[in-house]
């Protein structure tokens, strides 16, 4: 008895080619540029006026000048901002989610309040750095009302103290950034079965007790995200105070962040030490990743402390 063949049709081919697109775009454009700078860190690569000097390798030397040059002051600047703007971010944000998110209130227009705090994030940094500068300028509408109420009697230079120039960073960040952060944990506590909250309720739980021993625990992962990814947009911080400040950082350079600090290498075409700062910046990103993902995924998915060998639960 002749065996009938069988064959078999595969789609996996199709797959690969349509995320081929994908791959090739990030070999050409994210993969090779990224291996050019790390290669160009080890090179001493400038130019001086019209004459260009290198690409001559020079090993590690790059690395050491830029630890004896300011960087690491220009780093402290770069954490202070952030912080400045992240923690009044994550708690406002927190809080309005938790907010909104509550049955038991009932909140009318619910939608009109989601649309208003996220409307700061559609603007452009570089517009609301302007707007801020127009604002809080030595002849701006801020200090004309403050003189008109007769809260001072001279014009407060906001931008000519280091402690004005950072609170006016970080609450542009803050705007900026609190409505995306505020949707992503309504999104997460949404994901919380009701049937917990529930029967929370049933045993009496508070609203206090509910939000830090349900809700913190159970949207641990979002925390974690969201806190990742502001570390890595907190260290590539440019665009407001590079604008805020003229490039200059000001005053006396306490507003000059890590990126401020590469683009002036890259603008004096100094390839080499910008792709050392890279790396150095890659570094930092990575180590400050990796512990808060290790701070913040301690836990099973339930929120419960994983256990050790031979040991209960916490």
């Amino acid at each position: 008895m002749n065996k009938k063949k069988q064959y078999h049709l595969s789609y996996a081919k199709w797959g690969y080619i349509f995320i081929l697109p994908f791959f090739v775009t990030f070999f050409i454009f994210s993969l090779i540029p990224l291996v050019d700078t790390v290669r160009y860190s080890f090179f001493e690569y400038y130019r001086s006026g019209i004459k260009e000097v290198g690409p001559n390798f020079i090993g590690l030397e790059n690395y050491v000048e830029l630890l004896k040059s300011d960087m690491v002051g220009y780093a402290g600047n770069t954490l202070i901002l952030w912080l400045i703007g992240f923690v009044p971010q994550i708690v406002i944000a927190l809080l309005l989610a938790n907010w909104f998110t509550d049955v038991r209130l009932k909140i009318r227009g619910k939608q009109f309040f989601k649309i208003i705090i996220y409307l700061p994030n559609l603007i452009m940094a570089s517009a609301f750095a302007m707007l801020f500068f127009a604002l809080f300028s030595t002849n701006g509408p801020i200090n004309s009302i403050l003189m008109s109420i007769g809260l001072t009697d001279a014009p407060i230079d906001f931008m000519g103290t280091t402690f004005g120039t950072r609170s006016l960073i970080g609450l542009m960040n803050f705007l900026m950034w609190f409505g995306n952060t505020t949707i992503m944990l309504m999104a997460a506590i949404m994901g919380i079965s009701p049937d917990i909250f529930e029967a929370a309720e049933l045993d009496g739980c508070g609203s206090f007790r509910r939000f830090f021993s349900i809700t913190l625990p159970l949207i641990r992962p979002i925390l974690a995200y969201t806190l990742i990814t502001s570390i890595i947009g907190g260290l590539q911080m440019f665009d407001v105070p590079q604008i805020l400040t003229n490039g200059q950082g000001n005053p006396d350079r306490t507003s000059m962040t890590l990126i401020m600090f590469l683009n002036s290498h890259l603008k004096s075409r100094n390839y080499g030490m910008a792709g050392a700062l890279s790396v150095y910046l890659f570094i930092v990103s990575g180590i400050l990743c990796f512990f808060v993902y290790r701070m913040t995924n301690g836990s099973n998915k339930d929120g419960s402390r994983k256990t050790h060998k031979g040991g209960h639960k916490a």
